[in-house]
């Protein structure tokens, strides 16, 4: 699992940074990649990066201001012409649904694959046997949602080592002791599962939050998150500010953090009066005296999410 940023400003696109999108790259577990938020240009973003529309499977809409939502039914109308033939499916506060069918029915643009748009006020909007993904609702001017991404712990590896000190070799008892049976050996030796199936590998768990001021419900949704994405379009000298407009500062969001137990951070949705990467520097510097394992979200840079260590 890897974290892909396609924007990171806040408000409107500048020379240095385009608006919100993000990508969480599911490597190994689907060979696609799921996207949070589609500003204006997200399209273009993407032909500059290692994403391809075609292995795109669902997006996460935070909520309904331009500056996630703008570059949605341009990305749509052209995932057809990038190999996108399989199902795409859309999350969002209510009214997304209405503002896709109206876009792509007077742009009269044609989509040749399934498009679901699910439409919702929070919860778990999305369960398969290996991710479960709830949403909550923040504080902002308008609803907008934090999403909760958490990956299924997977069964433990089989200990070959010790399977073959019994002297079985690798064969279909192998996948009898993997899926929890216990089997014998030829020469009558009876194997339980748990001599020979290591630990359950634990699932990672990415919260992405929408715009929001400091809430209880972007803290409950970052609880031991082994990455967590927060907005922080204000340093702290902003925070009356930040507060007006129903936004963080960077300290504010580490705090958030700090108090969730999450493992590492990731700010974006950065105001545009910061201009240079370097004039964001005292966002993370401010971040990182209270949350020290704090990072700057940086378009068309790879962020791996980590899995937390065993008993941490």
């Amino acid at each position: 699992m890897e974290i892909y940023f396609l924007g990171t400003n806040a408000g409107v696109p500048t020379l240095q940074r385009n608006v919100t999108s993000i990508a969480l790259r599911l490597l190994e577990e689907r060979r696609s990649f799921w996207m949070f938020d589609c500003g204006e240009g997200t399209q273009h973003q993407v032909l500059s990066s290692p994403l391809r529309l075609g292995k795109l499977e669902k997006i996460f809409i935070t909520h309904l201001h331009g500056d996630h939502l703008f570059g949605l039914p341009g990305l749509i109308s052209s995932r057809g012409y990038q190999g996108g033939t399989g199902p795409l499916t859309v999350y969002g506060p209510p009214g997304l649904k209405a503002y896709l069918e109206i876009s792509l029915s007077v742009s009269q643009s044609r989509i040749p694959y399934k498009l679901e748009v699910v439409e919702h006020t929070g919860g778990v909007v999305f369960e398969d046997a290996s991710f479960r993904v709830e949403a909550g609702l923040l504080e902002h001017r308008i609803d907008s949602y934090g999403y909760r991404v958490t990956e299924k712990d997977s069964p433990g590896s089989l200990n070959t080592e010790r399977l073959l000190g019994y002297g079985l070799k690798p064969g279909p008892l192998y996948g009898k002791l993997k899926k929890g049976e216990a089997v014998t050996t030829p020469d009558g030796l009876v194997i339980q599962p748990a001599d020979v199936v290591n630990e359950p590998k634990r699932g990672r768990i990415v919260t992405v939050l929408g715009d929001t001021r400091p809430c209880k419900e972007a803290l409950r949704l970052s609880l031991d998150a082994d990455l967590m994405i927060h907005e922080a379009t204000f340093a702290h000298d902003l925070a009356e500010m930040a507060h007006q407009y129903y936004h963080s500062t960077a300290r504010q969001a580490a705090e958030t953090a700090r108090e969730a137990g999450a493992r590492s951070l990731l700010l974006t949705h950065f105001s545009s009066r910061y201009i240079s990467f370097d004039e964001l520097a005292p966002l993370q510097e401010e971040a990182q005296a209270v949350f020290p394992e704090t990072l700057l979200a940086e378009e068309f840079c790879t962020f791996p999410v980590c899995r937390r260590a065993p008993g941490k």
